[in-house]
């Protein structure tokens, strides 16, 4: 019996050991892990430290030696239209101030404060360095008017008028002031498009009519046709669904079909030619009829008043430089 509690005894002062060892050891790795913890957690503290004083000083080192460099501000203000908008008057819009640097400019900026101004079609901004901004200017060329208001028919008068380039976009009459050259576009120099419950015109705009860009077509085929430069396109009633009737500087009324313009205008010329061997004046034509197309003329001395003489063909706009 005594030997038995000896033993057990014994036993149990083993099981302590044991224990304390285990517990012991436990302990170690824990803060073994703790250190490398905290090893871990230091050493990307640190890494992200390093890098953010490093991304500030470069950026520092990026504002002092290029965006407020001396060296890289804007000291000439280039310009390349192919129109008739003073130069001054795209640096004011472009708003780019000489000495801005020229890194540090934002060029999409630039490019929007011009490409909202409805005579520009298409505009490019590029940096030479070190000093210089050049500006790249496509115009928008008026080659017609459309009135919005109570009288839009005749000349225009009572009407608030428009100009349109030959896609369709609206401008307003340009300033004489805003012209590189003196004088400018009389309006009525331009064929008036009339067109019944036109409401509201946006100049920068495209006007969405395909009456309209039917009238604007014919107005593009007739600058280049064999009646250019012996009659003048005064009106054009774009309202038919069908035709064009146009109204001429000379009294004569001329409708057309919408399709095949250059036939229809190389047939005018054969018959203006005719009338004019019998010394008369168209006073109204269908060409919409492909074939004996109806005519009604006069004889010169039977007429009241004799036909206003046409005026030159309008030159093409003169190319400042190549853009």
């Amino acid at each position: 019996m005594a030997m038995w509690l000896k033993r057990k005894s014994v036993n149990r002062r083993l099981g302590r050991v044991h224990v304390l060892d285990v517990k012991l050891r436990s302990d170690q790795v824990r803060r073994t892990r703790m250190r490398w913890g905290v090893l871990a957690v230091g050493v990307l503290f640190g890494t992200g430290f390093g890098i953010y004083l490093l991304w500030r000083a470069g950026d520092w080192a990026l504002e002092q030696m290029v965006y407020q460099n001396p060296a890289f501000a804007i000291r000439e203000i280039e310009v390349q239209t192919d129109g008739v908008i003073a130069e001054a008057e795209l640096r004011r819009w472009a708003n780019v101030k000489p000495g801005e640097n020229l890194l540090a400019l934002d060029l999409v900026r630039v490019k929007q404060n011009l490409a909202r101004i409805p005579f520009i079609a298409k505009v490019s901004v590029e940096r030479i360095l070190p000093k210089t901004l050049r500006l790249r200017v496509t115009e928008r060329e008026a080659v017609a008017q459309i009135g919005v208001g109570p009288s839009p028919v005749g000349s225009g008068v009572g009407a608030k008028v428009f100009h349109l380039d030959v896609e369709g976009f609206v401008m307003p009459p340009m300033d004489p002031r805003q012209r590189a050259t003196a004088g400018g576009l009389a309006e009525d120099s331009l064929p008036l498009l009339v067109l019944t419950n036109l409401v509201n015109l946006q100049p920068g705009r495209r006007l969405d009519s395909a009456p309209v860009a039917a009238g604007l077509q014919l107005i593009s085929h007739f600058a280049a046709s064999p009646m250019a430069g012996l009659v003048d396109l005064r009106r054009i009633d774009v309202n038919a669904s069908d035709v064009l009737v146009v109204l001429t500087g000379q009294g004569s009324e001329v409708t057309f079909a919408l399709n095949d313009l250059d036939r229809q205008l190389r047939r005018w010329r054969v018959i203006y030619d005719t009338v004019q061997q019998k010394k008369g004046r168209i006073v109204s034509l269908d060409l919409a009829v492909t074939s004996n197309s109806p005519l009604r003329w006069l004889e010169a001395n039977s007429l009241p008043t004799p036909p206003a003489p046409p005026k030159p063909p309008k030159p093409l706009r003169s190319k400042k430089r190549n853009v």
